[in-house]
């Protein structure tokens, strides 16, 4: 894939043999691996060196919506990319979908790999996710990157009835409801093919697992969030849309001109935020 990408436009043949060097195509391995409850785990890897980075997807999203920064980052770095229980090509029929349950996920996959130095980076629902397994993981993890997840201007329903108004729409029309909300992520001017991309992906997902999972989202956001992410501290960075340009915290890189779906809708702008982060790390 690397290969066709370097070889749509004519180069010289002096450099040819500097071309094809830099587009030798990275292996890929495809695995699976069971969670604590015994839930298939599939799971990619890619890239070598002491650094692993995790990339865990969103809500009802797939490992592919990483594509970009796969290949991009496997080209320096060991790349793992999972598909969570319930999505994906991952076991279906888990009992509990919660972010602790999803955080299993994310530690069998590190386990099976053995990862010693490990770099977390979650979307959305994804950043959650991180966190609970960053708490497995203890001194394995080197870092944690929330993407759109955390101080970010979403208004998240805070108790129960709020949870539960917020939630009945996708109880009772699961796919308009969840395409709607998609659709309401991206800004005006989105490459359309990408917002149909993604609209087609999240409204086909499974009804229970999304709408358990979603409240588990707001639940986790009510109780946890606060005290897991100071105990984060310097460990943690965040990269989020611009929005009107407001940092609600010293820890996010804001990125102009996109929606919640920051890496998919300007990856070269993502990758060099990711990038930057990475060092400060020492990964």
């Amino acid at each position: 894939m690397n290969m066709r990408k370097c070889l749509t436009h004519f180069v010289p043949i002096i450099f040819a043999l500097g071309l094809l060097a830099s587009c030798e195509p990275i292996m890929e391995k495809l695995a699976t691996v069971s969670s604590a409850d015994g839930t298939p785990i599939h799971y990619e890897v890619a890239g070598s060196g002491n650094t692993t980075i995790v990339f865990v997807h969103c809500w009802t999203c797939n490992r592919s919506f990483w594509d970009e920064q796969f290949d991009h980052f496997a080209k320096h770095y060991q790349v793992v990319r999972l598909d969570l229980a319930g999505h994906g090509d991952s076991g279906k029929g888990r009992k509990d979908y919660n972010m602790a349950s999803f955080a299993d996920d994310v530690v069998a996959v590190a386990n099976d790999l053995k990862l010693q130095r490990i770099v977390l980076v979650g979307h959305s629902m994804g950043g959650p996710v991180i966190v609970e397994a960053a708490k497995q993981l203890g001194d394995r993890v080197m870092g944690v990157v929330g993407v759109d997840t955390f101080y970010t201007p979403f208004p998240y329903p805070k108790d129960e009835a709020a949870i539960n108004a917020f939630v009945k729409p996708y109880e009772e029309d699961f796919v308009n409801a969840s395409g709607g909300l998609v659709q309401s992520m991206f800004p005006p001017g989105t490459e359309p093919a990408l917002v149909e991309r993604v609209v087609n992906i999240i409204s086909r997902a499974d009804k229970g697992m999304a709408v358990q999972a979603m409240r588990d989202i707001f639940i986790w956001n009510a109780r946890e969030r606060p005290a897991v992410l100071d105990a984060l501290g310097p460990k943690l960075r965040n990269i989020n849309a611009a929005g009107d340009g407001t940092r609600l915290h010293d820890s996010v890189v804001l990125i102009p001109g996109v929606g919640h779906f920051v890496h998919m809708e300007n990856p070269q702008a993502f990758n060099m935020a990711l990038q930057a982060i990475l060092i400060e790390f020492g990964a």
